[in-house]
């Protein structure tokens, strides 16, 4: 079993509700335990235009291999209607489910990079992240809360709003 660590997001549709069944879903996999989830937060589209999303973090324990779960995790994106337009990167929604991280696992494939490239730059994903793991540090050693001060700092425009249960 090795931890793991995903982003979900969504601003199409309706956004809450695609989260909700896309948790309960995962949930479901086989192999999948110790589910948790973070808050539901509002947040600003980032290097993007369109509605504001709905963003949550959550983590697991997972019995299989990186791919496996990637797969499985991308079927649930396109059973929520998931498009993925050609050469257009952070289009609008209505499913997001990255993995941010697995516990000692790295991964340079096109197909999934572990841990996520740009996970240290999101707000949607390190302040529902923090929520889950206070003490988590990034590869290099890097503390949770230095992380979103830094963005925060370097990016004001990034807005993130707690949203009530």
């Amino acid at each position: 079993m090795a931890g793991v660590w995903l982003s979900l997001g969504a601003n199409l549709g309706d956004p809450r509700a695609a989260l909700e069944a896309a948790i309960e879903e995962i949930k479901a996999i086989p192999g999948v335990r110790a589910f948790r989830r973070s808050s539901f937060y509002q947040t600003s589209p980032v290097d993007s235009s369109g509605p504001e999303y709905v963003n949550a973090a959550a983590a697991l324990e997972w019995d299989g291999e990186a791919l496996d779960l990637l797969h499985l995790l991308q079927t649930i994106e396109l059973a929520h209607g998931r498009v993925r337009p050609a050469g257009v990167h952070n289009a609008p929604r209505t499913l997001d489910i990255d993995i941010l991280a697995i516990e000692n696992v790295r991964s340079g494939t096109q197909e999934l990079l572990l841990p996520h490239p740009r996970m240290n730059e999101r707000l949607f994903v390190l302040v529902p992240l923090e929520e889950l793991e206070p003490d988590w540090t990034a590869p290099d050693g890097t503390g949770i809360q230095k992380l979103i001060d830094r963005v925060k700092k370097i990016d004001p425009e990034q807005q993130i709003t707690k949203l009530s249960d």
